[in-house]
């Protein structure tokens, strides 16, 4: 697959599925400070959601050919990553993008940090019952993600394909209270995002979140409205490896995110889970920690 290496500036079931984690030697912070090579036989303990996915085989397979053994820990939410991550549970996540990880740090007090992208993916919306946006009737009801972060991306979806309108204009604090009712052509209710699936036959159309596409029994490309991975502003929308503030510069870490970035099974592996809507990266980590202290700020300056 074609992969672009661009620093765009300005882009998870309802059973919880955390295996129990066993006790195994971790890769050490710091380690090869001189600048040499990841050091051989190591551990490195991993939280994702969906590790089914292709590209995490092909990942393992991957690290193992440099040396370093990848435990993936499933969860089967959300709001279960970070806090696996903040503890020391596991070593990385990767699973969510700078808006999430930036709210999920001012709320809980955590400084975790991003230590290199993967890619951005469009944000789709999704009907059983209708073939395009200009079909859904007026006063139907559409539903999107309730965190925070996935809530406000997914309301300037709808707001671009012209479903609703936001009395700010739009932004990345954007809520259900922010939907001017009377000019907006459909009522938005929220449900967390790993059962939006099960109701999509009930409502006219669901902002499903890319993971969760194909348990509702649909693929990628039949996304009646979608927004674009490459606006200037998508950067905070990118999705990236997390690790422990103190764990920023360790080198087997470093090591694993660039074989996600550049190894070709892996890469194909992420367009076949992504159904090539993915837009890999390779953003310089300055402008992803730049970004993450921005979202940070205004999130604090949001909550007054």
């Amino acid at each position: 697959m074609s992969r672009r290496s661009t620093s765009i500036i300005a882009a998870l079931a309802a059973v919880p599925l955390f295996v129990v984690l066993s006790g195994c030697a971790t890769a050490t912070s710091g380690a090869g400070s001189d600048g040499a090579d990841a050091p051989a036989d190591e551990t490195v303990k991993i939280g994702v959601v969906g590790k089914a996915e292709p590209q995490w085989p092909a990942f393992v397979e991957a690290a193992a050919e440099e040396g370093i053994t990848v435990e993936l820990f499933d969860f089967g939410s959300y709001e279960q990553p970070n806090p696996a991550l903040a503890e020391g549970e596991i070593d990385l996540n990767q699973f969510q993008h700078i808006v999430y990880l930036a709210g999920y740090n001012v709320a809980s007090g955590e400084d975790l940090t991003v230590i290199g992208s993967t890619a951005i993916f469009p944000l789709g919306l999704y009907s059983k019952k209708y073939d395009d946006v200009k079909s859904i009737p007026k006063g139907e009801t559409v539903v999107v993600p309730d965190d925070a972060s996935n809530q406000a991306r997914a309301l300037l979806v709808l707001q671009s394909a012209g479903l609703v309108e936001l009395k700010s204009g739009g932004s990345i604090f954007s809520d259900l209270a922010d939907i001017d009712t009377e000019k907006s052509k459909v009522k938005v209710t929220a449900l967390e995002a790993a059962l939006i699936p099960t109701s999509l036959p009930d409502v006219a159309a669901a902002i499903i979140n890319n993971d969760f596409v194909t348990d509702a029994g649909l693929t990628f490309d039949d996304a009646i409205a979608q927004d674009d991975p490459e606006d200037p502003n998508a950067l905070p929308y990118v999705n990236i490896f997390a690790a422990r503030a103190e764990d920023a510069d360790n080198e087997t870490y470093l090591k694993l995110v660039e074989i996600f970035q550049t190894d070709e099974a892996v890469q194909a592996g992420l367009a076949e889970s992504s159904g090539n809507t993915n837009v890999s990266l390779q953003t310089p980590v300055k402008d992803l920690v730049a970004s993450l202290k921005k979202v940070e700020k205004d999130t604090e300056e949001q909550k007054g």
